[in-house]
């Protein structure tokens, strides 16, 4: 399990062709030195099994489906991607629950800096992401979402555009500065809400004994 808080901005030194699958290596300073092979590592927000791990760099494979089914598509040799290490069982809880499992693939519309009460730009940015009807079901105002591995906080909701607001240092360390508009990103809903549409889902309870049901039956 993660929580969507950054830890590392890594690079991918290298993409290989091996049969079906597709092998990357990952290029990272600290990292590296914390995973052992077969461990998990969140690239991007989606959940990888680290193999091997070099002290600067790490590789893993993805199958077709994680290739075709998640911001994976776009990458190339060179692209900046968000390193998370499994929260630790003592660790804080800094961000949400996030498992690493994508739902779906939002695209980029635009960034654009955050006027001030004057007009003029701030330090801080509009994030407006473009959302499938898979994830948007689950997102609400202010509620928690996951991109790019990222927690992150819904601003505003206007039917599939998403927006976030976004602060500098959530720019400087992460792979956001290197996207453009039109680049497909990670989502990965909040698990509560999933728990809660299943619950409301489910079969009814049977209705309680009532006192007229025991007098019925002879008590």
């Amino acid at each position: 399990m993660f929580t969507g808080i950054v830890e590392e901005v890594g690079k991918v030194a290298k993409i290989e062709q091996r049969g079906e699958n597709r092998r990357i290596t990952v290029e990272a300073t600290n990292t590296p030195k914390e995973l052992g092979t077969g461990q998990s590592v969140a690239v991007s927000g989606v959940c990888l099994t680290a193999l091997d791990i070099k002290p600067r760099s790490f590789c893993a494979d993805l199958a077709p489906e994680t290739w075709e089914r998640t911001s994976f598509s776009r990458i190339h040799e060179g692209a900046l991607v968000n390193l998370e290490l499994p929260m630790k069982a003592d660790g804080r809880f800094g961000g949400h629950i996030v498992q690493g499992h994508v739902d779906g693939v939002g695209r980029l519309i635009e960034f654009e800096r955050i006027l001030d009460s004057e007009g003029r730009d701030s330090e801080n940015w509009w994030l407006h992401i473009e959302i499938p009807s898979e994830v948007e079901k689950y997102t609400v105002f202010k509620g928690s979402i996951s991109i790019e591995g990222i927690s992150l906080t819904v601003a505003k909701l206007e039917k599939n555009r998403c927006t976030i607001a976004i602060i500098p240092h959530t720019v400087e360390l992460t792979n956001l500065g290197s996207l453009k508009p039109g680049d497909p990103v990670n989502l990965e809903a909040d698990v509560i809400a999933k728990y809660v549409e299943k619950m409301m889902k489910s079969e009814p309870a049977q209705s309680p004994l009532t006192v007229e049901d025991l007098v019925g039956q002879g008590f």
